[in-house]
């Protein structure tokens, strides 16, 4: 991966915004001014965003990420058709991944339901399996970030000429907004996007992010969801955001997405992320993290016993 910058001045992550409220967040924050826009998690949706410029109140640039990249790959076939090779190879990899994860799980579900004769032992083998679990991530993510990285090394997209061009506009257009705006949408895109023309660094002013934006500001993207149609999927350890939040795992709209009151399902999903923290989202949630990019006291984090509190509770 390119190199991320240090923290910005300040993050702000929000829950859903179905009912929109980053007006009031801008307002409370006392920012005002021009705002950038980034919502390339949209994809062709990505100019539908009259209510959102509204909402920051008019003056505001779409950095237009989702259309510059696909620009880019206009302009330049030999680089576009590098990267559909590496996502080729992601995504098998990801698949393979979570082939592994599966045959994980159903053996502590196995344990779980194993009538043991000594607890003790019972849970030393459970804790066994989850540290295979938890290797698995590791060594996937690692993985993954040898591919992006060995793929920046050399395709250097500093050299090529469509992204250098991009990269220096939208310098440019970050260079006098009061704040930067990152919606939800496609996880995957957003952060590809947010890489490819190395956004990260040229953020000085601070960040509001929800949804997948809020996902793809940390150093470790997990994709989840337990109320899937065809039922509960494993969270997956899918990819490195730009590292602007470290040592967080963000879950948003949890409610809807997790089977929250499973506290034993819960107590794993903490235990097997950690020492990362995992932030839960819901709706009307704000998390407002200073320059030393912590989470506040209060910000809604998943305990060791899988109930859901304020982070620092008793």
């Amino acid at each position: 991966m390119p190199a991320e910058a240090a923290p910005v001045p300040s993050i702000t992550l929000l829950g859903p915004q179905r009912n929109p409220h980053v007006d009031q967040v801008l307002s409370d924050l006392g920012i005002s001014g021009r705002i950038a826009l980034v919502n390339a998690g949209w994809r062709e949706r990505e100019p539908d965003d009259e209510l959102l410029r509204d909402l920051v109140g008019g003056d505001a640039v779409n950095l237009r990420l989702w259309h510059r990249m696909q620009e880019v790959w206009d302009a330049d076939p030999e680089f576009a058709d590098a990267d559909r090779h590496r996502r080729q190879v992601l995504e098998e990899m990801q698949d393979l991944y979570l082939l592994g994860l599966g045959h994980v799980d159903d053996a502590i579900d196995s344990l779980r339901n194993h009538h043991a004769r000594s607890e003790e032992v019972h849970q030393m083998a459970i804790q066994d399996v989850e540290r295979i679990m938890r290797g698995m991530d590791k060594a996937h993510l690692a993985r993954v970030s040898q591919v992006h990285a060995e793929f920046w090394e050399r395709w250097r997209p500093h050299e090529r000429m469509a992204v250098a061009a991009f990269r220096e506009l939208i310098s440019h257009e970050l260079a006098d907004v009061s704040a930067v705006v990152i919606t939800g949408g496609h996880v995957g895109v957003l952060t590809g996007a947010l890489h490819l023309f190395n956004v990260a660094p040229r953020i000085s002013s601070p960040v509001i992010a929800w949804g997948a934006g809020a996902m793809a500001l940390t150093d470790q993207i997990v994709l989840f969801h337990d109320r899937a149609p065809h039922g509960p999927s494993l969270p997956e350890v899918f990819s490195t955001g730009v590292g602007l939040l470290n040592d967080v795992v963000v879950f948003p709209s949890a409610r809807e997405r997790l089977d929250l009151g499973n506290h034993e399902r819960m107590a794993m999903m903490a235990r097997r992320f950690a020492p990362a923290e995992s932030l839960l989202l819901e709706q009307r949630a704000r998390v407002d993290v200073g320059s030393d990019g912590l989470l506040p006291e209060g910000a809604p984090v998943l305990q060791p016993d899988g109930t859901l509190k304020g982070r620092g509770a008793a």
